[in-house]
């Protein structure tokens, strides 16, 4: 990915170059899609001693949009634009988002001067459907699908629908899209040439499965001796029907588990999966404020959970690292809502 940080360098050997007319030509800067990637990687020391395993969590709410969605949407979209599947002006793209991904999109199509409709379901929050309304997408919310009781297969439902209507539509379907997973090439990328060394384990939330595919891929292609741990929420069937235990649990809180198997998983691709409910991500998210002082996103408080029970698994000496998808910031009304928990909760 591209990054910002060759035009703070060229301005500073401007100024140290006296003899450069002030007529010379002068390097264009980074657009906002640029700076998309090149994410922190920081230290959790304060949560997970190092005495006794090293963490480390990749802090994806700076992309320029607020999570790690940014990567996904700029592949999909940069790709339908090169081939002329989509064309600035005149295409209209047509997506199912419980969020991130829309926010996502929306700067995108904003910038390329695309039209954007998403379809949302009730568990999207009102800030984010705000911020996509703000770009210039319309938002449309569906219902519960009455046979599953799940919000995707209606959003799906949706989205085929407006693509036989919309003139010039375009699916993007991250859900599908092998452009999703390859731009997860460079998360792993980026967190391999980070650290001295590959960590031992990566654990990264599992949705449309995209950033676990893409990372997966990166890791076998690399010969790297990293164990995938995909975090996946209760009552979601990525990785196989729900135990009983699991039927009942609704899930509220959007950015991992899946009511359908998404197209882009693969066998293979986790060398462990671990479940966590809600509550388990209220709960992984106020213990990364507390501790660590990270405002983060749902999907951030359930690989930090994860992470706290894998305590009791993970070697000592072992270096881990936690993708965290994105702020907290749009959260504030339900995980940092004391009244949102404890109606949800007690």
């Amino acid at each position: 990915m591209a990054s910002s940080a060759a035009a703070p360098r060229a301005a500073a050997a401007r100024r140290s170059d006296p003899a450069r007319p002030d007529d010379a030509p002068r390097p264009s800067h980074p657009d906002i899609i640029a700076t998309i990637g090149a994410t922190p990687l920081v230290a959790l020391d304060r949560l997970f001693p190092p005495a006794r395993f090293q963490v480390y969590g990749k802090c994806e709410r700076f992309n320029p949009g607020g999570s790690i969605k940014d990567r996904a949407a700029r592949s999909m979209i940069e790709h339908a634009l090169s081939t002329g599947e989509l064309l600035p002006g005149v295409s209209t793209v047509v997506e199912s988002s419980s969020g991130n991904l829309g926010i996502a999109l929306a700067q995108l199509c904003s910038f390329h001067r695309l039209g954007l409709i998403c379809v949302v379901d009730p568990r999207t929050t009102p800030q984010n459907t705000a911020i996509m309304r703000a770009y210039g997408a319309t938002v449309e919310t569906v219902d519960r699908d009455p046979e599953s009781g799940e919000y995707l297969p209606s959003r799906i439902r949706r989205v085929h629908e407006l693509l036989r209507t919309v003139p010039d539509a375009y699916w993007p379907n991250q859900y599908g899209n092998e452009d999703n997973a390859r731009a997860h090439h460079h998360t792993m990328r980026e967190i391999h040439e980070a650290l001295p060394k590959a960590p031992d384990y990566l654990f990264v939330a599992a949705g449309t499965t995209g950033t676990l595919r893409g990372c997966a891929e990166y890791i076998t292609a690399e010969g790297l001796r990293t164990q995938v741990v995909a975090v996946d929420a209760v009552g979601s069937v990525i990785f196989g029907p729900p135990e009983p235990w699991e039927r009942g649990h609704r899930r509220t809180i959007p950015g991992h588990g899946a009511a359908v198997v998404p197209p882009l998983l693969r066998t293979g691709l986790a060398d462990r999966v671990v479940k966590v409910t809600d509550l388990d991500c209220v709960r992984g998210c106020r213990q990364l404020l507390a501790k660590e002082s990270i405002l983060a996103g749902g999907s951030s408080g359930a690989v930090t959970a994860a992470l706290l029970d894998a305590a009791s698994w993970i070697g000592p000496g072992a270096t881990c690292v936690a993708i965290l998808p994105d702020g907290g910031d749009r959260y504030l009304d339900t995980i940092y809502s004391d009244t949102w928990v404890e109606s949800r909760f007690g």
